[in-house]
């Protein structure tokens, strides 16, 4: 008599074979031949494949105290109902796992990957399996929590479950790393949304994020802009000073100059050593300023054209700045010829001008400037005033140090509890699931990460 569907199982996977839930696979016993039980399922093993779905490629036995490897050709039957060996031996060394192999409770049942459309880290509840051609694959996770009632999971009437392609997972095997890089959509994310994940990750998983990150060093930078000043202090302070090197040397120079403040004293002077000369002296520049001025808000990325150039041959300077911080091209200064600022031009009006026409004839020849003592409070409330997005600091001999850039400006006055506010929470499918306590999810101790028993 087969064995009767466990509170977890769902209507659909009870009546449909080509379905299989990984909740109700978990401790089902494994059968020989002669039908006695020889074991119990402790884990499912799949394998990644790119693009594709990960196929399962066997099980992880518990016999007794120990985990062993059963390769899926030694199965002769799995399901949700029950799994029965092909052959009566079984090697008996302990499973080992091998680099590409994902343990579908160890890494993925309780624990959260990236939900990569609304960018949020979110825990699996369940995994769902599909029947294919191959054999079974990892298609949906079910990421609802369950409710309880009296400390028992209650039963749904089938699963919520979504793609498993939308989802980037964090399983922290350092051999598998390679592999999943390849196919990581997270660096596809925005800096900020990547910089969220980070803020919201525990050491474990920020680990991870940050090891796809560095993948790409522009990305790195990017990132390390973005984030909370003092996650990024901590992150920091845990690498290298040639590391820290290499990502201040790919940041904008204010917020690099920011970073290097925020480390130890006796770091400072290493990593301003291993930078090169301009960067270094851009740096230490802007170290001379107070942070919350216009000197320590301000980039030293400012578009700079002499007033008698044609407009057409300035659009040609401001496509060719492919290195400068993109916000602080929306404004053209115009320097005479001893080099001291005599106007700005906007980007939209060098675009709507003719192309013949000097920079002097198109220019705001009263535009509003800041020395580097100005305070945030005050550039914030010029550019409310005059609709600004720039606002150049300049000398005493009004020669142009640097830009102010309206993303600066809010980042310097917007209070810091307010700048990382959590989103609207998103409506529940069902408020009952929502507002359920937790399942916690307990297994025995990880296995060390090596080679695995080929079948």
């Amino acid at each position: 008599m087969p064995d009767q569907p466990t509170a977890g199982q769902t209507e659909q996977s009870a009546s449909d074979p080509k379905v299989m839930h990984l909740s109700v696979l978990l401790g089902r016993p494994v059968m020989d031949r002669g039908g006695e039980a020889v074991g119990r399922v402790d884990d499912v093993i799949v394998r990644l494949r790119g693009g594709d779905y990960p196929l399962a490629t066997g099980l992880v036995m518990k016999v007794g105290g120990r985990r062993v490897y059963l390769g899926a050709r030694r199965l002769a039957e799995m399901t949700e109902q029950r799994v029965t060996l092909a052959k009566e031996k079984i090697d008996l060394r302990s499973f080992e796992r091998r680099p590409g192999e994902v343990l579908l409770r160890e890494d993925i049942l309780g624990h959260r990957l990236i939900d990569v459309s609304d960018v949020e880290l979110v825990r699996a509840y369940d995994v769902e399996l599909d029947a294919s051609p191959l054999g079974w694959v990892l298609k949906r996770l079910d990421t609802r929590r369950p409710a309880r009632f009296f400390g028992l999971v209650k039963q749904r009437n089938g699963h919520a479950a979504r793609d498993w392609k939308a989802f980037e997972p964090l399983l922290g095997h350092k051999a598998s790393a390679s592999l999943r890089a390849t196919a990581a959509r997270l660096r596809k994310l925005k800096p900020a949304q990547i910089a969220d994940l980070l803020e919201d990750a525990d050491s474990e998983e920020g680990s991870e994020i940050l090891d796809q990150v560095h993948a790409d060093p522009e990305l790195e930078a990017d990132v390390f802009e973005e984030l909370d000043p003092d996650l990024a202090t901590k992150l920091l302070g845990e690498m290298p000073d040639s590391e820290v090197a290499l990502v201040l040397t790919r940041m904008q120079a204010d917020d690099a100059a920011d970073a290097v403040a925020s480390l130890r004293q006796d770091r400072r002077l290493k990593v301003l050593d291993l930078l090169s000369a301009g960067d270094r002296t851009k740096i230490m520049t802007l170290l001379g300023f107070s942070p919350s001025s216009a000197g320590g808000l301000m980039s030293t990325d400012a578009l700079q054209c002499p007033e008698q150039q044609p407009v057409g041959e300035v659009l040609r300077v401001v496509a060719a700045a492919r290195t400068m911080q993109p916000e602080a091209l929306n404004t053209v200064h115009a320097v005479g010829d001893a080099g001291q600022l005599v106007g700005t031009a906007t980007l939209i009006q060098l675009l709507q001008a003719d192309p013949a026409a000097r920079l002097r004839e198109v220019m705001d020849h009263d535009s509003v400037r800041v020395t580097a003592e100005t305070d945030a409070v005050d550039i914030a409330l010029l550019m409310a005033d005059f609709n600004l997005i720039t606002v150049p600091v300049v000398d005493e001999d009004n020669r142009v140090l640097g830009v102010v850039t309206v993303d600066d400006v809010l980042e310097a006055t917007i209070p810091d509890d307010w700048r990382r506010r959590e989103p609207a929470p998103k409506p529940p499918a069902n408020p009952e699931w929502e507002e359920s306590e937790p399942v916690v999810i307990s297994g025995p101790p990880g296995h060390p990460d090596t080679a695995a028993v080929d079948d």
